[in-house]
């Protein structure tokens, strides 16, 4: 049968195309930036894998996510097998969720307030009790555009009235977590278990560290991405991979601080992971491949 990807980015897909013929799989794509969905027609057969995400606001796809979750909804109430479905958009599209789940799971989080419809004087409080410096985030964010750190309550008052309205209406203040080394690792996971790890340089990169090529900002040069060689912390691999199988997340990538008090935070986490071509072309195994593979493996399952 074919695997069918949903996404909003074709940008993003030639990598997964090569992958897709480099595994031998079928495949075709399904673009949700908009657009009618005749709900009394029966969804195509065959496997999908939802890459819808969070950023698709970013590149004028305003109405992406909506379409997402609408055609989601039609594809499981026809029982049809979703990699990353709906619960997994929901997700994506919310750093609250992703917190929240991530607290309960006991990977440890920074600390963080939600300040939902943006009053100025409700940011302010919520800086005051993180305690400054503090980072301020979009909820439904990506590729770190939108985050900022701010040194004190005042710097953020004087700043509040130009930064952007999040697309959701939350914004997140959250503690600067101080780092051991400049740099963060995304561990990426693909059918439930690690692939590889990767490392970004921080001190260049800022908080924009999308991986994909297509991500690149003013000329970024790919070698903010590298191996991650050494393990992850103690018990952290075997965290994400739980919890990626208790939350259905098939595909995603897990992004982390080592701080410089010694602990492990985990910020963020990514459903429709992209992966650095440079990284792809020294790791043993391939995260583009292992993908092509497991839809692949998928697909004839339910053929």
């Amino acid at each position: 049968m074919t695997v069918h990807v949903l996404h909003e980015n074709p940008e993003w897909m030639p990598p997964f195309a090569a992958a897709f013929a480099a595994e031998g799989v079928d495949w075709d794509e399904t673009l949700v930036t908009g657009g009618s969905l005749d709900l009394t027609a029966a969804p195509a057969e065959g496997l999908w894998w939802s890459r819808m995400s969070a950023s698709a606001h970013t590149r004028g796809h305003t109405a992406a996510a909506e379409h997402a979750r609408a055609l989601l909804d039609v594809l499981e109430a026809h029982g049809r097998r979703v990699v990353n479905g709906r619960a997994v958009l929901d997700l994506e599209l919310s750093k609250v969720r992703q917190l929240a789940l991530l607290r309960a799971a006991r990977i440890a989080v920074p600390r963080t307030v939600a300040v939902v419809g943006g009053r100025p004087d409700d940011v302010l409080a919520a800086a005051a009790t993180v305690g400054p410096p503090v980072v301020v985030k979009p909820n439904r964010g990506g590729k770190g555009l939108g985050v900022t750190r701010f040194d004190s309550v005042d710097e953020l008052a004087a700043a509040l009235p130009g930064l952007d309205e999040p697309v959701d209406g939350v914004l997140l203040v959250q503690e600067y977590v101080e780092p051991a080394r400049l740099r963060i690792t995304r561990a990426e996971i693909v059918g439930g278990e690690l692939v590889y790890a990767i490392t970004a340089d921080t001190e260049r990169g800022g908080f924009q560290l999308c991986p994909a090529d297509a991500c690149a900002v003013d000329g970024t040069p790919a070698s903010l991405f590298a191996l991650r060689t050494e393990p992850l912390p103690s018990g952290l691999a075997d965290a994400y991979e739980s919890f990626a199988r208790w939350h259905g997340l098939e595909v995603a990538g897990f992004e982390f601080i080592e701080t410089a008090d010694g602990r492990a935070v985990t910020y963020d986490v990514n459903t429709n992971t992209n992966y650095n071509p440079d990284v792809e072309a020294v790791a043993s195994r391939s995260a583009a491949r292992a993908v092509a593979r497991y839809l692949g493996t998928l697909d004839k399952e339910i053929s």
